[in-house]
């Protein structure tokens, strides 16, 4: 009895032997010769000569020849080293290599080519580590796949990650771009890319596309996004903190300190947000808006919460819209009102809503209004219901006029003729040599025409059974040198110390374009800060 339970045991005990000796070979790290032509002894080490064919764990390695370190289990390969992994789609070659069997290192050198499927890294120092799967280059590479060209004089290849960190003078160069930056996260994956730092792209269209603090593209669904970026051509430059584009919906996208110049049409223009559809030539901007319209020698500030631009290929299409809080300001000009409208094709400027409009000594409102600039200066102005003028002479004397409808032309960007048309009222004061008030005509008429100097009234015509009367200076009081409806409101008028307290926009070099609502996709980017912690959380080291 006692023998067969000595028998059993001693049984079990060789099983539980073999079996350990089974896994320990399997997962042994020893490399192993499999075949040479020549095999010869030297001081230290063996040299194999000719087709030889080496094995460690799960790869294959080839080369014309070696050196092979038993006792340190460390191996130089000679001539079309090749090493071929058995798991997985890897297959790596050069002229020479060194390949640790502990470390599970290989180091190889001159003509590189390390495989992944559609990948291909090549450059003249790798060093692979197959434990973490991770292979190291530098002295300049190459990374090839289906779609781009990435070179960068370092770079680490995460295989697990399917993850490419380049390092130093990164290159992307895809079919319809090229990108430039200092470091840049490539997955071969999904194709995409992120930066970090300063980074420059030209599209094959002649597009320039910058970012100070990184950007992230997708190259497969080809939309861009940049941080501190700006995006300019020929005609336009968009600038924002916060930058997408879409390639394919021709959409782009501004978030926080957007800026836009029109080249063409020296109209620069600012908001919080803005978007803009490039084939619709549609845009939006909202958010302490600003618009800035440049002329030779003075500048045009629109100050709004809201802008819409429709730039399309017809002259008469093309406006900008502006929504609440409006305010204008020019050298000579200024003006408020709820809304606006600016026509392009003959430089009209609608204003709706309680707009009021002043110019040099004078002040104009009605409910709408619009009036056209040229030469750089007010040129006309017309106004429809409840209108009404107010004109200071060199005493500065309220001349005013009202009326259903009103046209006012301006000459040098003063008032010089004021036509009424439909319940005309005016009150004007009588001056001698300028330096005298003698006293106020007061005349009704259903159309008046006047025509001013310097604010003061050098001719009258009244239509249509005028009423009038003359009121000396001793009898004047408010309700006598005032038409009903009047209102002085130059505290309201804004100027360029207003309009920049309604926008802190800092000045830069006028070269940009309209942008702006959403695309109905929805697109999962990360922000700046999350690039910057993955590259943080890499902590790779690099030789």
């Amino acid at each position: 009895m006692n023998f067969r339970i000595k028998a059993t045991f001693l049984f079990l005990l060789l099983v539980f032997q073999a079996f350990s000796w089974n896994a320990f070979a399997q997962q042994s790290s020893t490399l192993e010769i499999n075949q040479a032509d020549l095999l010869r002894g030297a001081n230290g080490f063996e040299r194999l000569l000719g087709n030889v064919k080496m094995t460690h764990q799960n790869s294959l390695i080839y080369c014309d020849s070696a050196h092979f370190f038993r006792n340190e289990n460390r191996a130089q390969l000679f001539g079309n080293v090749k090493i071929e992994d058995l798991q997985d789609p890897i297959v790596t070659t050069g002229r020479y290599a060194e390949y640790d069997g502990n470390t599970k290192i290989a180091k190889l050198r001159n003509n590189v080519r390390f495989t992944n499927q559609e990948t291909t890294l090549t450059t003249d120092y790798l060093d692979y580590n197959r434990e973490t799967n991770i292979a190291t280059y530098f002295n300049k590479g190459k990374v090839v796949d289906s779609v781009n060209v990435l070179t960068s004089e370092r770079g680490v290849y995460e295989v697990n990650l399917e993850k490419i960190t380049f390092l130093d003078d990164v290159v992307l160069e895809n079919p319809d771009y090229t990108l430039k930056t200092g470091n840049l996260e490539y997955y071969t994956i999904p194709k995409t890319s992120e930066t970090v730092g300063l980074t420059n792209i030209v599209s094959k269209e002649g597009y320039t596309l910058d970012a100070q603090k990184g950007s992230f593209y997708d190259t497969q669904k080809k939309q861009f996004r940049f941080f501190d970026g700006i995006v300019e051509n020929e005609t336009s430059r968009i600038k924002a903190m916060e930058l997408f584009y879409d390639e394919n919906l021709a959409y782009y996208e501004g978030k926080e300190d957007v800026r836009v110049l029109n080249k063409e049409r020296d109209v620069e223009v600012f908001g919080d947000e803005g978007k803009y559809w490039e084939e619709k030539k549609y845009s939006l901007i909202y958010g302490n808006s600003l618009v800035r319209r440049y002329f030779e020698k003075d500048t045009l500030y629109l100050a709004a919460d809201t802008l819409i631009s429709q730039d399309s290929e017809a002259d008469t299409a093309k406006f900008l819209l502006a929504f609440h809080k409006i305010r204008l300001f020019k050298t000579d000009l200024a003006g408020i009102s709820d809304s606006l409208k600016y026509n392009y094709s003959d430089s009209s400027i609608q204003l709706f809503q309680d707009p009021v409009l002043w110019n040099n000594k004078s002040q104009i409102e009605a409910d709408t209004m619009i009036f056209y600039i040229a030469n750089e200066q007010l040129d006309r102005v017309f106004m429809k219901d409840k209108a009404f003028a107010i004109m200071t002479d060199t005493l500065l004397n309220y001349n005013q006029m009202k009326g259903r409808k009103m046209t006012g032309y301006f000459k040098e960007g003063q008032i010089e003729t004021l036509q009424v048309d439909g319940n005309g009222e005016s009150l004007y004061f009588a001056l001698e040599a300028d330096t005298l008030t003698q006293g106020v005509n007061r005349i009704l008429s259903a159309n008046i025409k006047m025509v001013f100097k310097d604010g003061a009234v050098q001719k009258a015509n009244f239509m249509v059974r005028p009423d009038g009367k003359f009121t000396p200076v001793q009898k004047l009081d408010d309700k006598t040198s005032k038409l009903e409806g009047f209102q002085w409101r130059i505290e309201e008028k804004p100027d360029k110390a207003t309009i920049d307290a309604w926008r802190k926009v800092v000045e830069i070099d006028p070269k940009m374009k309209n942008l702006f609502d959403e695309p109905d996709v929805k697109i999962e980017m990360p922000t700046e800060r999350q690039i910057q912690e993955k590259l943080k959380k890499s902590n790779l080291n690099y030789p």
